[in-house]
């Protein structure tokens, strides 16, 4: 039978036991995993990548650096100003992302 060491008395105590019969104390179970901010991590990593690739998309068409033309006009502050906010939200979220994975 496995037995498990009582964090409040010290005492052995039976590894299925939910309280300790010496103590009188709760026992709590610990799950043991992947830490819940670790994979969140990995998701604002995916959507920071994916805004930068979006800007870079959007900025590449709409800048006018492609040979294909679109029959609307663009204006200006879309792409002096929105696409590069959308671009340094997707380096922002890439970083936090790197910051939750690595840290926890």
């Amino acid at each position: 039978m496995a037995s498990r060491q009582c964090p409040f008395c010290g005492k052995t105590v039976p590894e299925q036991a939910t309280r300790c019969p010496f103590c009188r104390e709760e026992l709590m179970r610990v799950p043991v995993g992947a830490s819940p901010h670790r994979e969140q991590g990995r998701r604002y990593i995916r959507r920071g990548i994916l805004y930068m690739v979006m800007a870079g998309v959007a900025h590449y068409y709409l800048g006018g650096y492609s040979p294909e033309k679109f029959p609307f006009t663009v204006i200006p502050e879309v792409t002096q100003y929105l696409i590069p906010f959308l671009f340094l939200c997707g380096l922002g979220l890439l970083a936090f992302g790197v910051y939750r994975r690595y840290v926890s």
